[in-house]
């Protein structure tokens, strides 16, 4: 019985399968990957590397305009003009962060992905360029606008 009651639990989230968001083109993500940006421009590479609640799309804001949605494994890139930027993630809540940004710099913020009372929540976190780096080449670029 207990056996039954698993594997049925298990083809459910099977079925259920992870959120589409519109994907970039792979050209685009090897680029991105080479961690540049132009000597006047600030780069902002958000991410979301977690598999925790792949059934939800986060949408996301720069500067109170949609950028794009993330999904599990994931991730956003937006060249910007140094100085302050906010961006907000939304999901079962709502979180942003600004940041201060230098020109000839990148910044990474994480998407962190929380269980909410009904939907997956999230959190935004600055993080080191080491840490940064290796949360987008373990994701995938998803279009930003």
């Amino acid at each position: 019985m207990r056996k039954r009651l698993v594997l049925s639990f298990a083809l459910v989230l099977a079925s259920v399968g992870c959120a589409s968001v519109p994907m970039g083109e792979l050209k685009r993500d090897e680029e991105l990957k080479q961690f540049r940006v132009a000597p006047d421009k600030s780069g902002i590479y958000l991410y979301r590397n977690e598999s925790i609640g792949a059934i939800a799309k986060m949408y996301v804001e720069l500067d109170g305009a949609l950028i794009g949605q993330t999904a599990a494994m994931t991730y956003l890139y937006k060249e910007v003009s140094p100085g302050k930027h906010t961006v907000t993630s939304h999901a079962e809540n709502s979180d942003s962060i600004e940041v201060e940004t230098i020109a000839g710099r990148l910044y990474y913020l994480w998407q962190e992905v929380k269980m909410g009372m009904f939907t997956p929540r999230t959190k935004l976190h600055l993080v080191s360029d080491e840490e940064g780096r290796r949360g987008v080449l373990e994701s995938k670029y998803a279009e930003t606008r």
